[in-house]
């Protein structure tokens, strides 16, 4: 990954690279815009809708061509339930097995498909919730179940902001990868014959890519030294072959934790 900036330092064996402000580069950024989205567009759309619903209730006023809204609704419904679907399909092929979609949401760090899923799903209802008042105004002719059903969308929609907006603000703040996935990589190294005892991993999510600190036991350390250097680079090259999404990985070879 190529970073920004002109400080150069010094690596191994005479190489250079580029040391910009940003040394783990731009991987959070799609968490402050998804943080961005749960607050303005959930949040704000939210309390619009409240507010519609109050006004409404308040000064109510005659439905005007209705079942041309109840058509509108319809295909609008029709069309989200698509686009939900196709983020299902999205999600199921990273979820796993087993796993429950709300399990799912509380444990994934893929914010991007975390707020498309909670968009998606605040429309689909937001919708329903929609054509059911409409119907009910039509078929009373009393226009306080449009301005209710108006309110509960607002509040769905700031209930589905609070959730993302919380499950965000931890990735953003700095999460791990999830437990699951962690315990793959204990498992992997402590399968490792070069590895004699796996004392702490730690992970941290950038984005789509990871970085992650061990400190581990090394079989042959009390031998040599050079011989340490070079099981810890083969540990590290086989390791980012079983995890392509670790970027960054820093090695400690230790006797305790």
């Amino acid at each position: 990954m190529q970073q920004p900036g002109t400080a150069v330092a010094r690596l191994e064996e005479g190489q250079t690279v580029a040391v910009g402000k940003l040394p783990l580069g731009y991987g959070k950024e799609i968490y402050f815009w998804s943080f961005l989205v749960a607050i303005l567009l959930f949040s704000m759309g939210g309390l619009f809708s409240a507010y519609e619903g109050w006004h409404k209730l308040h000064e109510p006023e005659p439905l005007n061509a209705p079942w041309l809204a109840v058509g509108v609704l319809v295909f609008a419904i029709i069309a989200e339930g698509l686009s939900l679907a196709g983020g299902i399909r999205e999600i199921n092929k990273i979820r796993p097995k087993g796993q429950s979609m709300w399990r799912w949401f509380r444990d994934t760090r893929e914010s991007a498909l975390m707020v498309i899923l909670g968009e998606d799903i605040a429309a689909m209802l937001g919708l329903v919730f929609a054509l059911l008042a409409l119907l009910a105004a039509i078929a009373t002719g009393n226009p306080l179940y449009d301005a209710i059903g108006t309110m509960a969308i607002g509040a769905l929609l700031i209930v589905i902001a609070v959730l993302i907006g919380i499950e965000v603000k931890a990735l953003l703040v700095g999460q791990g990868v999830e437990s699951r996935v962690r315990q793959k990589m204990i498992a992997w190294l402590e399968r490792r014959a070069e590895v004699k005892q796996v004392f702490n991993l730690v992970t941290l999510r950038m984005g789509d890519d990871v970085m992650v600190a061990i400190k581990a036991g090394m079989n042959g350390a009390d031998d040599s030294s050079a011989l340490v250097v070079r099981q810890i680079n083969a540990v590290e090259a086989d390791f980012k072959a079983a995890f392509p999404n670790v970027l960054w990985l820093f090695f400690e070879p230790d006797n305790q934790d």
